[in-house]
């Protein structure tokens, strides 16, 4: 397809379904933006019933949503829905190519992803997928030898892709976060904390994390006796039974969800999150002593396998889901009184940091510029 020059260069955006997959969309379009100083425009596709439809116009930027949905683990009447859902879904992204005649295309995982890539490279749009996390996702393995260029996150990712295809460059995350050094006078008065005290943040995931929450509510005296300040993000699937008990001086910040993570991370001294890839690079930019929880209910247990990427580094510290309502919080007790393991921790996440990330993904998108 021919660029216009004297028009803004288009680029569509697709990916959704968890915040992994929206954030490091978002923070690409953004690294996009202050590249070429907002002559760019940007759509972004995702499923119409899923979290990309809030989470991407509260940053700012247009979405379309598609009519689709994965399959379901278990037997479901759902499944006999997939094919018509995934052919209607292609079909829609055609439309919407022709409406928005994109440039360039670029895709972060997700069902809605998977058809919105597939349509564009049926249309010769000069496309690229992002990977996250360190064993692919069905619908970038699909896409493989349709698009030009993979980036990954990870190392020895030939596994599944074509090695002549993949550039690594980590994973992008919001570009709030990455600069956080002198937020936190700002982020402790923003939540209501006490300066005086020790911040833990603890974070499921932008789904919230039923395991991390139900132990955190069982142990919840033994943090009160700490005192400490928390900034506790449940996810919308949970609510405390106990946040009507809590003692006027215990500074508690309780939501579903933090959209000012930057003022999360800046307050915080010690993390409690689950281990997925996005988290991971969160947590390393922001240079914080960690407890991971990997979930056990990913393909391949790759959360387990990320968080032992850290533990091996001496770079977090890791409680299996299974063990976590009766180690979680006294491990993390553990660490609170632990200046030095604190400190050995955050400097070795920190040498994991790829502050660069969206920059290079920016780089190889551009370069495919016809």
């Amino acid at each position: 397809m021919m660029n216009n020059t004297n028009r803004k260069l288009r680029i569509i955006i697709s990916g959704g379904g968890t915040g992994g997959h929206i954030y490091p969309a978002i923070a690409v379009a953004q690294t996009l933006q202050k590249r070429l100083h907002n002559e760019v425009e940007f759509l972004f596709v995702g499923a119409s019933d899923r979290m990309e439809m809030e989470k991407v116009p509260k940053a700012g930027f247009a979405i379309e949503g598609l009519w689709i949905s994965g399959l379901q683990r278990s037997l479901s009447i759902k499944n006999i829905l997939f094919p018509v859902k995934v052919i209607a879904a292609v079909v829609k992204s055609i439309a919407i190519i022709q409406k928005f005649n994109p440039d360039l295309a670029i895709g972060f995982g997700g069902y809605a992803s998977g058809a919105m890539m597939f349509a564009a490279t049926l249309k010769g749009i000069p496309s690229m997928i992002h990977e996250q996390n360190s064993y692919a996702g069905i619908t970038n393995k699909i896409l493989k030898k349709r698009v030009r260029k993979i980036a990954v996150a990870y190392d020895n990712m030939d596994r599944f892709f074509p090695s002549n295809r993949i550039v690594k460059t980590g994973n992008p995350v919001r570009l709030d976060i990455c600069n956080i050094t002198h937020k936190k006078d700002q982020a402790l008065a923003f939540f209501g904390l006490n300066p005086s005290r020790k911040t833990i943040l603890i974070i499921g995931g932008s789904l919230g994390a039923r395991t991390i929450n139900q132990s955190i509510e069982k142990d919840l005296d033994l943090l009160i006796a700490q005192d400490v300040n928390v900034i506790w993000q449940t996810g919308k699937l949970f609510t405390s039974a106990r946040s009507n008990q809590i003692p006027e001086s215990f500074k508690l910040y309780l939501s579903p969800f933090i959209y000012e993570m930057d003022l999360a991370y800046a307050a915080a001294d010690i993390v409690i999150s689950r281990a997925g890839a996005l988290s991971i690079a969160e947590l390393a930019i922001a240079a914080k002593p960690c407890i991971l929880v990997p979930s056990p209910n990913v393909s391949e247990d790759h959360q387990t396998k990320n968080a032992m990427a850290l533990v091996n580094k001496e770079a977090a510290v890791l409680i299996t889901d299974a063990a976590a309502r009766e180690q979680l919080v006294p491990a993390l007790i553990s660490l609170l009184e632990d200046l030095p393991k604190q400190e050995q921790l955050a400097a070795n996440i920190a040498q994991l940091a790829m502050p660069n990330a969206a920059e290079l993904i920016v780089d190889e998108l551009l370069s495919l510029k016809p």
